[in-house]
C-alpha cells in the first residue's frame, strides 16, 4: 500500500497544482471582488470537483489512453511526475501553462522512450480540440453576453436585487463550473494509472464504484485538497490580465468555460448526437485556462477588440506551444533515469520478428521459451529461498527511499523557500500599501489645512478689499459733502454784499480747502492703498518699470473698480486730470484701444 501510495503521489502533487491554480478560473473574479466568500467557494468547488471526477471523468480518459496506454506503474509515476515538474516550474517562471498539454507532451515523451506507438490520428483530435476549445468558449461567451445584456436592458432590476442575483448566479455556475472541471480534467491526473492499477469495485447498495472511479475518486480529492489550501492568494490577486471585466462579463466567462469543459468530458452528449447521425464529440481533456481565455477574447472581439492586451496573448500563445515540448523532454530523460538509475519496468514494448516462419519453428520457438522461463522461475524460487533475492529487494527499496526522501526534501525546501519569499514580498508590498495610505493620509490633512488656510486668507483678503472699498467711499462721500457746504457757502457770498460778511465767507473757504489738502483720511487710505496691493504695484513695477508713482497708485485705484469720478475725490484732483492719466497709463500699458482699461488691469 505504501509502495502505491508513493506511486500516486505524483499523479496527487498534479491534482494539488490543478486546484491550487485551476480553481481562479471558476472562482477568482468572485472571491477577488468579494462576491463570494472563499469559503463558500472552496467548499463548493471540492464537493462538485470530486463529483465531476467520479461520474463523468471516463470519457476524456478513454480518449487519453489511446495516444499511450501507460502498461506499468513506474511509468505511470515518471509521466506523472514530468507533467507536474512542468507545470510547477513554468508556473514559478510566470509563463502560461497548460496542464491538459503537459499531460499529453509527457504521454508523448514516453511514447518515443519505449518505442510504443503513438496514435497520430488520436494526437490529431486532441490538438483540434486545443484550438476548437478556446474558439467554442469565445462563441459561448460572445452569445452569452448579449443575451445577458439584452435581458439586464430590458429587466430592470433594483440595485439589491441585481446584487443578490449576480451572487446566485456566480455560486451556482461555479459549481457547475467546478463539476466540468472534474469531469473533464480528472483525466490530466490520475489518467495515466488506470491501465498500471486495478482496484476491485466496491458496492455501496445500488451505486457501484469502479476501479477507475475509485482512482478519479482519489484525484478529485487531491484537487479538492489544492482548492483548500493553496487557491486563496490565486483567487484573491486573480486580475484582470487579459482584459478588464466587468461582473457579469465575468459570470459569462464562467458559464461558457463550464459549458466547454462539461461538451468535451460527456458521453452521454456525444452518443447522442451519434444516434441522430452527427459525428461524435471528441472526448479530450481541455485546458479550463485556454477555455476562459478564449471566452474573453470572444467578449472583447464582441466590444471590438480595443481592450485586448495583445502583447499578452502572444506570451498565452508562447506558452501553449512550449508546455507539451518541455513535458515530453523532461519525460524521456526521467524515463531514462528511473529505468537505468533504478531498474524499473517503464512498458517498453517488445519487438517480435516479423519474417514469416513455419508451424514448427514457431511452436518450437515457444517450446523453448518455455523453457527458458521454467529454469528462470526456479532459479528466482533458489534465490528466494536462501535469501539472497530477498536481500538485493530490500537493499534496492531501501536505495529508492533515501532517494525518495532527499527529492522530497528538497522540493519541500524549495516548496518553502518560495513560500518565503512570496510571504516576504507580500510583507513589502503590505509595508509599501501603509506607508502609502499613511502618506497619503498625511498628504490629504496638509492640503486640507493649506485649503482651510486659504479660505482663511481669501476671507481676509475679501474683507481688506471690503474694508478698503468702504474707506474709499467714505473719502468720497465726505468729500461730496464738502463740496456741497463750499458751493452752499458761495451762494451765500454771492447774495451777501458786505465785505466783512465775505471775507469772512472766503476765510471758511480757505479753511476747508487746506483742510481738504491735509485730510488725514485720504494719507491713511493711500497707506493701507499701498499695503495690500504691494504685491501688484510690485508686479506691475517689473512689467512696466517706466510708470511713476501716481501711475501705478492709479492703476491699483482702477484694479478696484471704482470710477473716474470717485478717483478724483481721493487724489483731490479734477475728473479731467484723471482721464487724462487714464490715457497716459493706457499708453505705457500698450492696450489696444478696443480693450478695456480697468478688464486688463483686473487680470494681470
Amino acid at each position: 500500500m505504501i509502495t502505491l501510495l508513493f506511486f500516486l503521489s505524483s499523479g496527487l502533487f498534479l491534482g494539488w497544482s490543478l486546484g491550487a491554480n485551476d480553481a481562479a478560473n471558476i472562482f477568482g473574479t468572485a472571491v477577488g471582488s468579494r462576491m463570494v466568500k472563499f469559503r463558500q467557494a472552496a467548499i463548493i468547488g471540492s464537493i462538485f470537483v470530486i463529483i465531476g471526477a467520479v461520474v463523468q471523468g471516463a470519457g476524456a480518459n478513454d480518449t487519453l489512453g489511446k495516444l499511450g496506454s501507460v502498461s506499468t506503474l513506474a511509468a505511470a509515476f515518471t509521466v506523472a511526475l514530468s507533467a507536474a515538474a512542468t507545470v510547477y516550474w513554468m508556473t514559478r517562471l510566470r509563463l502560461p501553462v497548460s496542464t491538459s498539454q503537459a499531460i499529453v507532451g509527457a504521454i508523448i515523451g514516453w511514447n518515443l522512450y519505449t518505442n510504443n506507438q503513438t496514435d497520430f490520428q488520436t494526437l490529431t483530435k486532441i490538438v483540434t480540440t486545443w484550438i476548437s476549445g478556446p474558439v467554442l468558449g469565445g462563441i459561448f461567451a460572445a452569445l452569452l453576453y448579449m443575451l445577458t445584456r439584452k435581458v439586464l436592458n430590458r429587466v430592470r432590476f433594483h440595485l439589491f436585487y441585481r446584487d443578490v442575483t449576480i451572487r446566485l448566479g456566480l455560486i451556482l455556475i461555479g459549481g457547475f463550473g467546478a463539476y466540468s472541471l472534474g469531469a473533464n480534467n480528472i483525466a490530466n491526473v490520475m489518467g495515466v494509472f488506470t491501465t498500471a492499477v486495478q482496484f476491485p469495485d466496491i458496492h455501496f447498495g445500488i451505486i457501484t464504484l469502479s476501479g477507475t472511479q475509485q482512482l478519479f475518486a482519489i484525484g478529485g480529492v487531491a484537487i479538492a485538497i489544492g482548492i483548500i489550501t493553496y487557491s486563496k492568494r490565486v483567487m484573491e490577486t486573480v486580475g484582470n490580465t487579459l482584459m478588464p471585466l466587468t461582473s457579469e462579463a465575468a459570470l459569462v466567462v464562467v458559464l461558457s468555460q463550464a459549458l466547454v469543459l462539461f461538451i468535451f468530458s460527456s458521453q452521454s452528449l456525444s452518443n447522442a448526437l451519434v444516434s441522430l447521425g452527427l459525428p461524435p464529440i471528441p472526448l479530450v481533456p481541455v485546458s479550463s485556462s485556454q477555455v476562459v481565455i478564449g471566452s474573453i477574447i470572444g467578449i472583447g472581439l464582441l466590444k471590438g477588440g480595443k481592450q485586448i492586451k495583445y502583447k499578452v496573448l502572444g506570451q498565452i500563445s508562447v506558452g501553449w506551444i512550449a508546455t507539451p515540448v518541455i513535458a515530453g523532454i523532461v519525460s524521456f530523460f526521467l524515463l531514462f533515469f528511473i529505468h537505468n538509475v533504478f531498474k524499473q519496468d517503464v512498458g517498453f514494448k517488445t519487438v517480435i520478428n516479423s519474417e514469416p516462419v513455419s508451424q514448427q519453428r514457431v511452436s518450437n520457438k515457444l517450446n523453448t521459451a518455455d523453457t527458458i522461463v521454467m529454469h528462470q522461475t526456479k532459479e528466482i524460487d533458489k534465490t528466494v529461498q536462501s535469501g539472497e533475492g530477498e536481500s538485493s529487494l530490500n537493499y534496492g527499496w531501501v536505495v529508492s527511499m533515501f532517494l525518495l526522501i532527499v527529492l522530497m526534501g528538497v522540493v519541500y525546501y524549495f516548496f518553502l523557500r518560495e513560500r518565503r519569499l512570496r510571504e516576504k514580498e507580500q510583507d513589502k508590498i503590505d509595508e509599501l500599501e501603509d506607508f502609502i495610505a499613511l502618506k497619503a493620509k498625511s498628504l490629504e490633512q496638509e492640503a486640507k489645512r493649506y485649503e482651510e488656510e486659504h479660505q482663511n486668507l481669501d476671507k481676509e483678503l475679501k474683507y481688506q478689499q471690503k474694508e478698503m472699498v468702504n474707506m474709499a467711499m467714505n473719502i468720497i462721500r465726505k468729500y461730496e459733502i464738502v463740496g456741497q457746504i463750499k458751493d452752499d457757502i458761495n451762494k451765500i457770498k454771492k447774495s451777501v454784499k458786505e465785505d466783512e460778511t465775505r471775507k469772512a465767507l472766503n476765510k471758511v473757504i480757505l479753511k476747508i480747502n487746506q483742510n481738504l489738502l491735509l485730510d488725514r483720511d485720504r494719507e491713511s487710505f493711500q497707506m493701507h492703498l499701498e499695503e495690500h496691493n504691494s504685491n501688484f504695484m510690485h508686479r506691475l513695477s517689473e512689467a512696466y518699470p517706466g510708470l511713476t508713482e501716481n501711475e501705478r497708485r492709479l492703476a491699483t485705484l482702477l484694479r478696484m473698480n471704482l470710477s473716474s469720478k470717485e478717483i478724483a475725490s481721493i487724489l483731490n484732483i479734477s475728473p479731467k486730470s484723471v482721464e487724462m492719466n487714464r490715457y497716459r497709463l493706457r499708453k505705457k500699458l500698450q492696450i489696444p484701444p478696443k480693450e478695456n482699461l480697468t478688464q486688463f488691469i483686473r487680470s494681470f
